[in-house]
């Protein structure tokens, strides 16, 4: 009995030990096959870029001559704020703060050029004085950079102002930013979404080729000048209109409007949208002039919020709640504060946005700034012209005593004054007092 007894003992000793090795492996199993998961749920992220679009330029905001059924269903589909700002109404220090999250006073690039002498080799000197510029820029940490730490690959196609598109982290882009082969503003990236989106389609290939999670920056040349839309879109547009400028650019906004929708398309036909980020903004503000090509001076360039609202959307599908907020204040410096948020990477100290998806910090915050430099920057101090704070529901704008030393301040309620035609600075002072206060405070920062 003892003999059968020990051998028993022994036996069940060789189950446990078997059980436990067997346990241990499917723990180790599910550990992996979690991991795994993680990784594949990792969201893609696309930053969709208008260019040169006024916030009312929407079939959703209301334009009665601009249709945009695509990005109007899109509205639909997302988080989206319409009363979004980017701190500047200028392209390249636009693009720079979409890309770091930062102020231009802080990224540093202030204009689309640095100032320099003109020569007789047209492009050269502009190309030498903007060289630091660049250098400067590349230290920047920007969102390509922080999502490395996650295996995002990242994709630059569309408008890039600052060189090659490494300087901004990209693994791969459009734009080569070599000024002896005509690189400025985005070069060979230009051609996306004007001539089709192939480059695109074949970035996002490579992503799902080699199983990475994927940023891709699509902003198109659209609709800013040239003005030169499909013939059907400028025909369509020219019986709503005298002004075959106006009907130009009606007919660019439609047309920027079909190419995110063969973006939403491409994204749909390769079964990524349950697992995308979409986020859509635009760099700058556009008045078109009805008489000439270019923009109203209250527009592009300017304080107003012509040159600097724009309407700023967040979709993921099943993962943010769509509503349409036309009451919150929120900024382009909440782009890589949201993204790093949903990716669980902690935002570093020195990014003034916040994560939309945050409601009791975007509730918290009263305000947002804004700044406007010259075209042709040269230091902060020396390219200054305006500084302005949106607290709702009031907006200043402040001149620069130096450079705007003819012009006042200006106060508007833009609750009650959203375009800004009543000044309201000599009959509120001790709200101008406290608004100036706070831009101090933010310079100072």
């Amino acid at each position: 009995m003892k003999v059968i007894r020990k051998a028993s003992f022994v036996f069940l000793a060789l189950c446990l030990l078997v059980s436990c090795g067997s346990k241990s492996k499917s723990e180790a199993t599910k550990n992996d096959e979690k991991e795994q998961k993680e990784n594949t749920q990792a969201p893609n992220v696309v930053f969709i870029l208008s260019d040169d679009q006024s916030w009312t330029d929407y079939g959703f905001m209301g334009d009665e001559n601009i249709e945009t059924p695509r990005i109007d269903q899109f509205v639909k589909e997302s988080l989206t704020f319409t009363r979004g700002y980017v701190p500047t109404p200028l392209c390249s220090p636009s693009l720079a703060t979409i890309i770091t999250g930062l102020y231009p006073k802080d990224h540093g690039v202030l204009g689309n050029d640095k100032v320099y002498e003109r020569g007789n080799i047209r492009g050269k000197e502009r190309a030498e004085a903007y060289k630091p510029i660049i250098t400067a820029f590349e230290k920047q940490t920007t969102l390509p950079d922080l999502l490395k730490e996650k295996g995002y690959l990242s994709f630059q196609t569309g408008k890039w102002w600052h060189g090659n598109h490494k300087v901004g982290g990209f693994d791969y882009g459009m734009t080569h930013g070599d000024p002896k082969r005509g690189g400025r503003h985005g070069d060979y990236g230009l051609e996306i979404g004007r001539k089709g989106l192939d480059t695109l389609n074949s970035y996002v290939d490579l992503a799902l080729k080699q199983k990475k999670p994927f940023f891709l920056w699509y902003a198109p040349f659209l609709p800013h000048r040239p003005h030169n839309p499909p013939a059907r879109l400028y025909e369509k547009y020219k019986k709503k209109t005298d002004s075959e400028h106006l009907a130009k650019y009606w007919a660019m906004c439609e047309w920027f409007d079909e190419t995110c929708g063969e973006l939403f398309d491409l994204f749909e036909d390769k079964g990524l949208t349950e697992n995308t980020l979409f986020v859509y903004v635009c760099d700058n503000g556009w008045a078109q002039n009805p008489e000439k090509s270019g923009y109203l001076k209250h527009s592009k360039r300017a304080p107003f919020d012509m040159g600097i609202r724009t309407p700023i959307m967040y979709k993921w599908k099943g993962k943010i709640t769509p509503k349409l907020d036309t009451k919150t204040i929120t900024s382009s410096i909440d782009m890589v504060p949201t993204v790093l948020d949903i990716l669980g990477i902690e935002k570093p100290q020195n990014l003034p946005g916040l994560s939309v998806l945050d409601t009791k910090a975007l509730n918290e915050r009263k305000g947002v700034f804004g700044e406007v430099y010259a075209h042709d920057f040269d230091t902060i101090e020396n390219s200054m012209y305006y500084n302005m704070a949106i607290f709702p529901p009031y907006k200043i704008i402040v001149p620069d005593p130096v450079r705007k030393k003819d012009e006042v301040v200006q106060l508007f309620n833009i609750d009650e004054d959203p375009f800004e035609k009543h000044n309201l600075a000599t009959s509120h002072p001790e709200i101008v007092k406290e608004l100036k206060q706070k831009i101090n405070a933010f310079r100072a920062i």
